[in-house]
C-alpha cells in the first residue's frame, strides 16, 4: 500500500490524502506541488528520481488508512 505521508518533506506544509497537490517518487517521498516545480524541478532531491502527481485516496480507502505516514 502507497504511504501517503502528510506533509511536504521540503516545506512542511499539509497535503491531505484526499486532495491534489502532491508529488512522489518511486521510494514515496513526498513534496507539495510548489516545492516539486519551483525548488525541485521534479526531481527528487533524496534519490535523484523524477516526481509525479501521487494519486488521492478517497472513501472507505480514506477512512481505512488516511494520511500521516512517517516521514
Amino acid at each position: 500500500m502507497l504511504t501517503m505521508k502528510a506533509q511536504c518533506e521540503h516545506c512542511s506544509s499539509s497535503l491531505p490524502a484526499d486532495l491534489d497537490g502532491a508529488f512522489i517518487c518511486s521510494f514515496e517521498c513526498t513534496f507539495c506541488a510548489n516545492c516539486a516545480e519551483d525548488v525541485l524541478g521534479y526531481r527528487c532531491p533524496n534519490c535523484g528520481g523524477v516526481l509525479v502527481e501521487r494519486p488521492t485516496r478517497v472513501g472507505d480507502a480514506l477512512r481505512r488508512a488516511p494520511a500521516g505516514g512517517a516521514m
